[in-house]
């Protein structure tokens, strides 16, 4: 087994510790359904040994034999039974745990992390590759102890009953174990190669399904069939290569273990004839042939779904153990007062492309700050930074004069109340969506909201009001969908607010109407309004103009104008496209 799987077993191993005493019990069990498997065998020998020819049959010996076959068949079954249960409840127990934490520490992760791996991989990671280890790992239960428990009494019952006749098992059986070891040993490898692709195919599925208006749009459904088929052929090939060579252990230890029985049959045979044994003995010896070369069969397949459980456990393994983001301070941010401070602040996603650097700004309380300027420089890379979404390579960002990796971010992210332009409704009714940052509002405080946002008429035609099932793809309009997002902010009441186009989605005169309800809301609160229709932010207080990273343009409305530069350029540019397609088109 690689380093990799190795690794990966002894954390499995660990898992299982909390759950040792049902472990322990089930290895009796197994002790206990093994030994009357194997004593099955002898009571059959002593029965076959009363019945000497025609007219000399001891009934009465062999009815007690079947008797003695019955109970202990019977035992057999009852222990098999409940050892399956507790295997069962073992197996469950550590994926359900598996699945907490690793969606636990999804909680934990940086954003940089979710930015970088497709949801769908990781949805694939927590669902399908648990999945897969659930059923490698009670494949394991279930028959490996049971088979190496079998293996191991077997040859001890060999052993008592003759050691001659059982030497040749003895002899011969390592050639099945590493004809076993060779094969599962390379296979581990291709069957983490399945899994991956796997994930990525889950991701594309989610990715595309959920995109699929879009492709339909642009006729890109040929296109995205022959993705699909790439991976899917991927896929095919990844998983014909690691099912074809672990399919090798089963057939080449039957074989071995068919030698074995031959050799043990011819053996045997010649010790009855010679008078060694009995004719009961040989039949004894002839079914623990049998039951012995059983289990190998029984194990090699264990094995091949052991290597596809650690492979998957591998890759949930890899997600829980992928860095959380840093801890956060034990202070909580005190109620602040506006001040926001930018100093000296750098920041880059990648090493080797600068996005932000050198940037100072200093907010006063109240202020409204409008940036703006083209895609890629940097506005919605400042949101980010502000709201501790990433933290910044070097320089300072503070609130009310404390820096905020000072402060739990937990604290920091309750100050600021922000409306995305892309908007996001968890599965649950509205009331639930509306009140997820203050979940113990009132119907009153809720309804208040909803009319400041001027959502609550188009709620109130919902079949259930307020009550009404919402899904993240429901029948709700993407208007009416931030409406419900503007509600949510409403209801919070926040010292600052982040409005990052928050009106994009929103008809004319809704837009104009939820402009008023935001200043009303912003009065008196430090406001940071991303906008791409320079029209919208008249009224800021300041206007950033960023490009590549900088401030290069700083003041009014009015005063950019005047200075004739890139923001009136900006502007002039979108004036002439509104006069030009005054209805929007």
């Amino acid at each position: 087994m690689k380093q990799g799987a190795s690794k990966t077993l002894r954390r499995v191993l660990r898992l299982l510790r909390p759950y040792w005493l049902c472990v322990t019990f089930s290895v009796l069990l197994s002790a206990v359904f093994v030994a009357c498997s194997l004593y099955v065998p002898i009571l059959v020998g002593d029965a076959i040994d009363n019945i000497v020819a025609p007219g000399q049959v001891d009934f009465t010996a062999v009815a007690a034999c079947g008797v003695k076959i019955a109970a202990v068949a019977a035992a057999a079954a009852v222990c098999q039974w409940v050892m399956q249960a507790l295997n069962n409840r073992v197996s469950f127990s550590v994926t359900r745990s598996m699945r907490e934490q690793a969606f636990a520490h999804v909680q934990k992760l940086p954003l940089s992390y979710l930015d970088t791996h497709p949801s769908g991989e990781l949805v694939s990671r927590m669902i399908s590759d648990v999945e897969q280890f659930a059923d490698g790992l009670l494949m394991g239960f279930t028959q490996l102890f049971t088979g190496v428990l079998s293996v191991v009494g077997t040859l001890g019952f060999m052993l008592w009953l003759d050691w001659r006749i059982a030497l040749v098992v003895v002899v011969l059986t390592p050639a099945s174990l590493l004809a076993a070891k060779f094969i599962a040993g390379r296979t581990y490898s291709m069957f983490r190669l399945q899994s991956q692709t796997r994930g990525e195919q889950t991701a594309f599925l989610g990715e595309m399904v959920a995109g699929q208006k879009l492709v339909r749009i642009f006729s890109h459904e040929e296109q995205t069939l022959k993705q699909f088929d790439a991976i899917n052929d991927r896929l095919e090939h990844a998983s014909l290569r690691a099912t074809f060579f672990s399919s090798l252990v089963n057939p080449t230890t039957r074989l071995l273990t068919n030698v074995v029985y031959a050799c043990v049959g011819l053996t045997g045979a010649m010790a009855a004839v010679q008078g060694a044994i009995s004719v009961g003995a040989l039949s004894c010896f002839l079914s623990y042939a049998n039951q012995y070369a059983k289990p190998f069969n029984e194990i090699s397949g264990v094995v091949t779904e052991l290597q596809n459980a650690l492979a998957c456990a591998g890759r949930v393994f890899e997600l829980i153990d992928a860095p959380a983001q840093p801890a956060d301070t034990a202070k909580q941010l005190p109620k602040p007062d506006g001040t926001v401070a930018l100093e000296h602040v750098s920041f880059r996603y990648t090493p080797d492309r600068p996005l932000i650097e050198e940037f100072n700004l200093q907010v006063k309380p109240g202020q409204r700050i409008a940036i703006v300027g083209p895609t890629g420089c940097g506005k919605t890379t400042l949101i980010n930074l502000l709201m501790r979404f990433y933290d910044v390579d070097s320089g300072c960002i503070s609130v009310s004069g404390i820096d905020v990796r000072d402060v739990t971010r937990a604290s920091l992210r309750r100050s600021f109340g922000m409306v995305l332009q892309d908007t996001w409704l968890k599965t649950g009714t509205v009331r639930e969506n509306i009140c997820m940052g203050k979940p113990d509002a009132t119907d009153e405080e809720m309804i208040a909201a909803a009319k400041a946002a001027h959502a609550h008429s188009f709620i109130m035609k919902l079949p259930q009001g307020y009550d009404t099932m919402l899904t993240p793809d429901g029948s709700l309009s993407q208007g009416q969908r931030q409406l419900l997002c503007i509600t949510r902010v409403m209801l919070c009441l926040p010292p600052m607010l982040i409005l990052d186009e928050a009106t994009s989605s929103i008809d004319t005169r809704t837009e104009l109407r939820i402009q008023q309800a935001f200043d009303q809301l912003m009065q008196g609160r430090t406001s940071f309004i991303v906008a791409h229709r320079l029209s919208t932010i008249r009224e800021a207080d300041v206007i950033l103009v960023m490009r590549d990273g900088h401030i290069v343009e700083q003041g009014t409305h009015k005063a950019l104008l005047a200075q004739n530069g890139f923001y009136a350029a900006l502007y002039n540019s979108q004036f002439a496209q509104e006069l030009a397609f005054p209805d929007g088109g």
